[in-house]
């Protein structure tokens, strides 16, 4: 059996344990140690091993492993978004274990808190998603484009990057700036008389709150529109997007930032960020209750599930429910350093999955729906 074998072996025992056991389980914890020892034996000989999972197949490097031709996981794996696996350079057993954690998230074993802390940091672990070359011949981890345009949102996300710095320096929210930001995209959307996505690449990592914010005010404004909410209601959701996740400002930078698996005080801290911005959006003196919810409830599920917990289950607000889901497509449309973004149509078969149980099956069924629609179509992508 060779290296590569007995890593992927070991692996998807690791995995196989995780569902069975849970993650704090001492098989479990023996089984993480196990695949990271199998992968630094690899890692002797191949310092950046490099893995493709293809219908009845998995190669390493170019190489078919013959031996799992036939492999379940292989399969599960790309039916997961896992079709490339890479390793460039030493993963500790600590991540090895979050980024096992974050596979159990997609795989529905666990609930997509572990995933959302996942995307906020930096790893040797990098995956994506394979297309085949328009001639036929090669096969790429490059995401197809979103966009064809672009718009100049230079100084909005600038904007949103000294709102962010001011409340984080103890400044009231400055909401004539955030309004303003909300309008000029939705200035964007409506460009040429058609509705357009004006979402925003990631260019550096410390960028991701400010950029992700501004994707999901478009897309949760484009939703509403879609749902055919009046122009005050898209307003406001589009307010409330954009704010969202405003108590990451109050996250330790190096937690955010942390590679390797956060300690149970540490995603005690992450797991705050919902209190702490609702928390900031109730202290100013404005009629903010919209934001302030969907702040505190982005991160609640259909069924009961999420964070943060609350003392009398309820139903989250109808525009929690929207900005959810548009958090969600936008997180995993996103590149990270150690994986390219999802394409759209997993990320959107993911959503359909995930509805009557993550998200609100009404409101996931319409974002389908839309963005179906849009298939096609000419979406625009700010530089």
């Amino acid at each position: 059996m060779s290296s590569a074998v007995r890593f992927l072996t070991a692996f998807s025992q690791a995995l196989s344990n995780l569902s069975l056991y849970g993650e704090a389980h001492p098989a479990a914890r023996r089984s993480v140690e196990t695949a990271t020892d199998r992968l630094g034996e690899l890692q002797e000989t191949h310092p950046q091993p490099q893995f493709t999972f293809l219908p009845g197949e998995v190669l390493f490097g170019s190489d078919p492993l013959h031996e799992l031709g036939a492999w379940e996981w292989g399969q599960r794996l790309a039916d997961a978004g896992v079709q490339r696996l890479e390793f460039a350079g030493p993963v500790p057993a600590d991540e090895m274990e979050r980024f096992l954690d974050h596979l159990a998230a997609r795989f529905g074993w666990r609930s997509t808190e572990t995933c959302e802390v996942w995307q906020m940091g930096l790893s040797n672990i990098r995956w994506g998603q394979l297309r085949v070359r328009p001639d036929g011949r090669q096969l790429t981890s490059e995401s197809l484009p979103l966009a064809t345009l672009s718009f100049a949102l230079r100084e909005e996300r600038d904007a949103v990057g000294w709102l962010h710095r001011e409340v984080g320096a103890g400044a009231d929210l400055p909401l004539a700036e955030a309004e303003a930001v909300v309008r000029s995209l939705s200035l964007a959307m409506h460009a040429d008389q058609a509705i357009v996505l004006p979402l925003l690449e990631l260019k550096e990592f410390d960028q991701y709150t400010t950029t992700h914010s501004m994707n999901v005010a478009v897309l949760a404004m484009a939703l509403a529109e879609y749902l055919e909410l009046g122009p005050a209601a898209v307003r406001s959701i589009g307010l409330a997007g954009l704010l969202h996740d405003l108590g990451k400002i109050r996250i330790p930078h190096e937690i955010l930032v942390k590679p390797g698996k956060l300690t149970s005080a540490e995603r005690r801290v992450v797991m705050r960020h919902p209190v702490e911005g609702a928390r900031i959006i109730l202290g100013r003196d404005d009629d903010l209750d919209l934001a302030a919810a969907v702040a505190y409830e982005h991160h609640l599920m259909i069924d009961g599930g999420g964070y943060p917990k609350l003392h009398f289950p309820r139903a989250a607000e109808y525009a929690s429910r929207l900005v959810h889901v548009c958090d969600v497509y936008d997180a995993l449309r996103t590149n990270r350093p150690y994986r390219d973004a999802w394409e759209s149509r997993p990320t959107l078969d993911y959503i359909r999955a995930r509805a009557a149980m993550e998200f609100d099956p009404m409101i996931a069924q319409a974002f389908v729906r839309m963005m179906d629609d849009w298939d096609g179509r000419v979406v625009v992508n700010a530089a």
